[in-house]
C-alpha cells in the first residue's frame, strides 16, 4: 500500500533541481503548492512528504517555510551520507535532526541514509549499525539507501561525475547486494525496523529479486518512485501498474520527480516545469491510480494523448540511480 507520497527529491541539490533557473526556489514552491492542492482533492487523507533535502540545511527549510510550503505538507525529510559525501561525523545524526526541528514542528523522516562499501564492506557494517542505533529511536521513518548496488553500465544521477573524483564511484557501492546479487556483509546484520530506499529503472529486471530480498530482510517500509519523465515512454503506465502492484505488500513512500524535457524550462530532468500545473496533474493522476484516491477526479493519465509522440531518446531522469 502507498502510505505517503513524496514531492520531488533533494530539491536543494543541483543534481535534482536546477536552482540556477530557480535561484530563490520560488518556482519549486509554486510547483509543490500546486501538487499538494491537486493531491488533496484526490485523496485528502494521504500523507504528503516534502522531498528529502541533501545537504541537511535548516536555512533551506526556513526559506520554504517562508513560502508557506511547510504549512501544506505533513512531513519533511532529510538525507545523509556522512561516511561518503557529507562533511560531518556519523555520530552527529541526532544533532542534524535537531537542526531541522528548530525550524519546523513537522515530523522528520530520514528518507535516505547510507554508507558505501567502496573502501571496505566492514565500513558499511559499522555504518548501518550506527545509523540504526542513532536514528530509529528519534525519527518515525529511516530508509536505508539502498538494497542493490548501482549497475556499472548505468550512470549515476549527478551533474559532477568525474569532477567528483572517487566520490562519484561511491554511488556504485551503496547497496546491501552487489550487482551480481551477492550479499555483502551488511546484509547479514540488517537492523530490525529499518526501511529501504530502492529506485527502479523503467522495466527494471531487478524488481522480483528486490521483493524476495526485502521479504527475507523483514523490510516493511519501502521508499521508491515513479518518474514523471518516464511517464511519456510507450508502455509507461503498464510498467508503473506492474511495479506498484508488485509492491503492494509493503508500506510505500512513493516519490514523484524528474521533469520531462519537453515540459521544462530547459531540456533537462532537473529543470523547473514551464507550468506547475503539469506536475500537479501528474501527481494527482499517480495518487488516484496508486494511492487509493478518487478516480472520478483524475481517472486518466493526463499525458495519454501525447505519450506516443515523445521519443524514448528524448527521455532523461529515469529512476535508475542515486537521486
Amino acid at each position: 500500500m502507498v502510505e505517503a507520497v513524496m514531492l520531488w527529491n533533494e530539491p536543494n541539490n543541483l543534481s535534482h533541481w536546477d536552482f540556477h533557473l530557480d535561484p530563490d526556489w520560488r518556482k519549486f514552491a509554486a510547483m509543490v503548492t500546486a501538487a499538494v492542492e491537486s493531491i488533496r482533492r484526490v485523496n485528502p487523507a494521504l500523507k504528503i512528504v516534502l522531498g528529502g533535502i541533501s545537504p541537511i540545511d535548516p536555512k533551506f527549510m526556513q526559506l520554504l517555510r517562508g513560502y508557506g510550503v511547510l504549512d501544506l505538507v505533513d512531513v519533511v525529510a532529510v538525507h545523509g551520507f556522512p561516511l561518503d559525501w557529507n562533511h560531518w561525523s556519523i555520530h552527529d545524526w541526532p544533532k542534524k535532526i535537531d537542526e531541522i526541528r528548530e525550524v519546523t514542528n513537522k515530523p522528520i523522516w530520514v528518507s535516505e541514509a547510507g554508507v558505501s562499501s567502496f573502501g571496505a564492506e566492514e565500513v558499511q557494517v559499522f555504518g548501518i549499525k550506527r545509523t540504526a542505533e542513532l536514528l530509529l529511536p528519534i525519527v518515525e521513518r529511516v530508509h536505508w539507501y539502498s538494497l542493490f548496488d548501482l549497475p556499472a553500465a548505468w550512470a549515476a544521477t549527478t551533474r559532477h561525475k568525474e569532477a567528483e573524483g572517487s566520490a562519484y564511484y561511491r554511488h556504485y557501492y551503496m547497496g546491501l547486494f552487489k550487482e551480481d546479487g551477492t550479499p555483502k556483509l551488511a546484509a547479514s546484520c540488517f537492523p530490525a525496523g529499518l526501511g529501504i530506499c530502492q529506485w527502479f529503472h523503467f522495466e527494471d529486471p531487478r524488481l522480483d529479486s528486490a521483493i524476495d530480498w526485502l521479504n527475507r530482510l523483514g523490510v516493511y517500509h519501502l521508499r521508491t518512485g515513479i518518474s514523471w519523465a518516464d511517464s511519456f515512454r510507450p508502455g509507461a503506465q503498464e510498467w508503473f501498474d506492474h511495479q506498484m502492484k508488485s509492491l503492494q505488500q509493503f508500506s510505500v513512500t512513493l516519490t514523484l520527480c524528474f521533469t520531462p524535457e519537453h515540459l521544462g524550462e530547459a531540456k533537462h530532468y532537473t529543470s523547473p516545469p514551464k507550468f506547475p500545473s503539469d506536475f500537479a496533474d501528474f501527481a494527482a493522476w499517480a495518487v488516484a491510480r496508486y494511492a487509493g484516491g478518487s478516480k472520478t477526479e483524475t481517472g486518466t493519465h493526463p499525458m495519454e494523448s501525447t505519450t506516443q509522440a515523445i521519443g524514448v531518446n528524448q527521455l532523461e531522469g529515469s529512476l535508475q540511480a542515486k537521486p
